[in-house]
């Protein structure tokens, strides 16, 4: 490790509250690997929800409004974090790394060195890996990639193939994982009718890939004024962000008014008009809230169309290997909306929080 540098440039987020606090440093000490880790130099890396959540301490039932990536007036002290548990400050987020392995620890597999990998964000207990108990979040349990250097257990990285660029590829690891998991815990497949809310976002976009990809008849929402970028996915609908007559605007644009699964990271007052457009034996699966996670629940709605409900954030392990393999087949392509240097991060969240980019946003070391 003599050609690494002792200190490195990082954004550290030191307490829970607006942009400022999120501090650049020039001088935040290089992490050293141990054990199974590898020393990752970062080439890029992506934004996400998680980490507007995680400042602000959107995550504490203490709070019950959109997404702004404002501070809040009262955040709980015991459930700031997407866990449900006290974050541990400083702390450097960022989870969606793209990088070269550069040194690794006494116990990691050497070979690793020089591959240029993504990580999986989902931090395990590797003895029991299914256990979702036991899961932590790269950028939140422990320190994440918005610096020039991290380091992960080499069970998380992954070494890929691709043509894409570094900022392509960081696009995915967050976005497209969660996305893949919310179909699989929807069990989607050929014949489902998909509604997304939401589409224009980094999830959102990878949702139309994803369940075109296992053959289902997708229909995307997003507002008009992103439809032209959201056709490039080649979904088989696109509506307005939230039609006043959602069942009628369905059936004008695809021939039914009702979908056999909503795919939704919004929330919100819609939750409602969502339901209702579901067919008897639907599937709800969700993964976000950025309108607002408080909603209206009518039970009969719930129980008379016999529907399903799934809620899904800790993906299995399966889920990112079998995402590299889509990337390394070309079956899903890459939404980078911007890309922005490390010294930029304040500047890029807010980009990312006023939500007039369509796909992901990312920053480069």
């Amino acid at each position: 490790m003599s050609d690494i540098p002792n200190t490195m440039n990082a954004f550290v987020l030191m307490r829970h509250g607006d942009m400022d606090a999120l501090e650049f440093k020039t001088d935040w000490p290089t992490p050293t690997p141990t054990g199974k880790e590898v020393l990752i130099k970062v080439a890029a890396c992506g934004m996400n929800n998680t980490d507007v959540n995680t400042r602000s301490g959107w995550y504490s039932k203490a709070v019950d409004e959109a997404t702004t990536g404002d501070a809040y007036t009262d955040v709980g002290e015991e459930d700031p974090s997407w866990g449900g548990a006290p974050l541990t400050f400083p702390r450097i987020q960022g989870a969606d790394v793209c990088g070269h392995v550069v040194a690794v620890g006494p116990d990691a597999d050497t070979s690793l060195i020089g591959k240029r990998v993504i990580t999986d964000c989902w931090l395990r207990d590797w003895n029991d890996p299914e256990n979702k108990d036991s899961t932590g979040y790269f950028g939140s349990e422990r320190d994440g990639g918005f610096a020039q250097y991290t380091t992960i257990d080499e069970r998380n990285v992954y070494p890929i193939k691709s043509t894409m660029t570094d900022a392509e590829l960081a696009t995915f690891s967050c976005s497209y994982s969660t996305a893949e998991g919310m179909l699989s815990r929807a069990n989607v497949g050929k014949g489902d009718r998909v509604l997304i809310t939401g589409a224009s976002g980094g999830v959102g976009s990878a949702l139309i890939q994803l369940a075109k990809r296992r053959g289902a008849y997708v229909i995307a929402m997003a507002s008009e004024a992103k439809h032209d970028e959201v056709a490039k996915l080649a979904p088989d609908a696109i509506l307005p962000r939230s039609p006043e007559n959602l069942a009628k605007t369905l059936k004008e644009a695809t021939g039914s008014s009702t979908v056999s699964v909503v795919a939704d990271i919004v929330g919100g007052d819609y939750f409602g008009t969502l339901l209702d457009v579901l067919v008897r034996g639907g599937r709800y699966t969700c993964s976000g809230a950025i309108a607002g996670p408080i909603v209206s629940l009518d039970l009969r709605t719930f129980y008379l169309k016999d529907l399903t409900f799934t809620g899904s954030t800790v993906i299995l392990p399966h889920i990112f290997t079998d995402l590299v393999s889509y990337i390394e087949r070309g079956e899903i392509k890459p939404m980078l909306a911007a890309q922005y240097p490390l010294s930029e991060l304040r500047e890029a969240q807010q980009i990312f929080i006023d939500k007039k980019h369509t796909g992901n946003i990312v920053v480069c070391p």
